[in-house]
Parts: C-alpha cells; sequence; structure tokens
C-alpha cells in the first residue's frame, strides 16, 4: 500500500457536549483518497480501551480478511462459531459516521462511551487504521511505551493543558 494510503501522525481536537469533533485533515485526505465516501467507521479498539476508525473501503477487506481465514479452517467444528463471533466484533459494534465540508462528525454516544471520549479526542495514525484516545485513557495505559505517551504529552502542552 503506498504511503499516501497510510493513516499517519497525531492530532488533539476538542470534543463538544454533544459530541462533535473534528477529524483532522491529514486523516480526511487519506480516507478521499481511498475512495469516495465522506465517511469514517469507528469501532472498539480490540485491545486498547480507544476506538479504532477506518474507511468503509478497509471494512470490505477486513471481512474479506475473516472469510480467507474461515475458508482456511473448513472442517474445524469451532471454527464456524469462531467465524460468526469475529463477524459480530467486527462489525455489529460498529458505527459509519459522516463527516461534513468542514471535516466535523458527531461521535455517537454508545462510541463515546465504548472509547472512554469525554472532552478530548487523542487522533493516532495506526497506518491501515487509526486511533481515537482519550488522551488522560493514553497516558494511563501500561502498555503504551513513554516515546509514545510523549506524543500525547506534547499535542496537550501544546493547547495549553498538561497531565
Amino acid at each position: 500500500m503506498a504511503l499516501e494510503h497510510l493513516f499517519q501522525g497525531s492530532a488533539l481536537n476538542a470534543v463538544d457536549a454533544k459530541g462533535r469533533v473534528s477529524v483532522p485533515a491529514f486523516l480526511r485526505s487519506v480516507i478521499e483518497r481511498r475512495g469516495d465516501a465522506r465517511t469514517i467507521v469507528l469501532a472498539k479498539h480490540e485491545a486498547f480501551p480507544c476506538l479504532s476508525a477506518y474507511d468503509p473501503a478497509y471494512a470490505a477487506l477486513k471481512h474479506s480478511k475473516l472469510e480467507r481465514l474461515f475458508e482456511k479452517q473448513e472442517g474445524d467444528p469451532d471454527a464456524a462459531l469462531d467465524y460468526q463471533q469475529r463477524n459480530l466484533m467486527a462489525f455489529a459494534a460498529t458505527e459509519e459516521v459522516p463527516y461534513d465540508s468542514s471535516g466535523r462528525i458527531v461521535l455517537p454516544p454508545m462510541m463515546r462511551r465504548k472509547g472512554g471520549i469525554d472532552d478530548l479526542a487523542l487522533f493516532l495514525g495506526a497506518g491501515e487504521t487509526f486511533q481515537v484516545w482519550n488522551p488522560s485513557l493514553f497516558l494511563g495505559e501500561p502498555t503504551v511505551p513513554d516515546d509514545l505517551k510523549d506524543i500525547a504529552r506534547f499535542r496537550l502542552e501544546e493547547r495549553g493543558l498538561s497531565q
């Protein structure tokens, strides 16, 4: 995949009382290069207390990967159940959110709760996807290396905030 089609970089944006937040332009440009949709798919991250976000085309790719995995496991009696559970986790707990001409989305209440998002959203590029964190949760996450936590500290300092 070409570098311009990967999510990279970081930003910290305010979330208002209605859950509105601006998705950084550098992330929106990747979504628009990947396809026509001005839509972001949000999901609870599988391993971390944050949201995973991506474009609708990546959702289709994710489905294809699950299909191939299931085909490799054919004959395994637990494979069908595993496949069903993976599909439910990958798709039932997601929400497609359109963004307006200024790049603003409304974070759905369930997604805000699942990601622990409060009044700030830390956006982090992660290659094929990007993550949306509550910066306090990010800084408190024991598995996040200090070098990455420095990104959050820097973004908070830019806004005159500290943790």
